[in-house]
């Protein structure tokens, strides 16, 4: 046993059970997205996509459709792709891969929190299960920005990821549609971009 593993079995059992997360999560930053990021010729990982998430959501929250809790949102961001540590990122225009994407990431959620004490087993599964059900007002607006996103790097990379995968003007519109459940006027800028960057009819 080497000293760091000493000292964790050494630590108050919460306490280790926190930190031992914290490294797990730490592999957020080996999993890949289909997006490349700005200034780099790389994709971009599922850790930085999370941030990038929590920037725009604390920048952004004058748009959502409704008064809610910007925090939520915040928290959401964090958490909603950790469970791609086991389940892998799903390409969201990808139709089988969405097939066994709910399975595959109610498996992974299971394991993942259930790393951390019972409380905050709890607490941060029903974030991840309200960002997946889309019910909520913070969750409709946390996956409109999920979805801003994408567009905004496909965009500004002339749609790089979305032309190699031969994406259409059609699939991005259908597939972020539901942008608009969480911010009209998000909504009208990823029209506005969809359509600039792959034609109009």
């Amino acid at each position: 046993m080497n000293a760091a593993n000493r000292i964790l079995t050494d630590s108050p059992d919460r306490l280790r059970r926190q930190i031992e997360f914290i490294l797990e999560v730490d592999r957020l930053k080996e999993v890949y997205r289909q997006s490349y990021i700005l200034h780099a010729d790389r994709h971009e990982n599922s850790a930085e996509h999370s941030w990038h998430l929590a920037i725009a959501a604390l920048l952004l929250s004058e748009y959502a459709s409704q008064p809610m809790d910007t925090s939520r949102v915040i928290q959401m961001a964090l958490v909603h792709d950790l469970i791609e540590i086991d389940a892998g990122d799903t390409f969201i225009y990808d139709i089988a891969g969405n097939l066994e994407k709910a399975a595959k990431e109610e498996k992974a959620a299971e394991r993942i929190f259930g790393l951390l004490p019972s409380d905050q087993q709890d607490k941060w599964r029903e974030l991840w299960r309200e960002f997946e059900r889309r019910e909520t007002v913070e969750a409709k607006f946390a996956n409109a920005l999920d979805r801003l996103l994408p567009v905004l790097h496909n965009y500004f990379t002339n749609g790089r990821s979305w032309r190699e995968h031969g994406i259409s003007r059609e699939q991005a519109l259908q597939k972020n549609a539901a942008i608009a459940e969480g911010s009209e006027t998000i909504w009208n800028l990823v029209k506005t971009l969809i359509r600039d960057l792959l034609g109009t009819p």
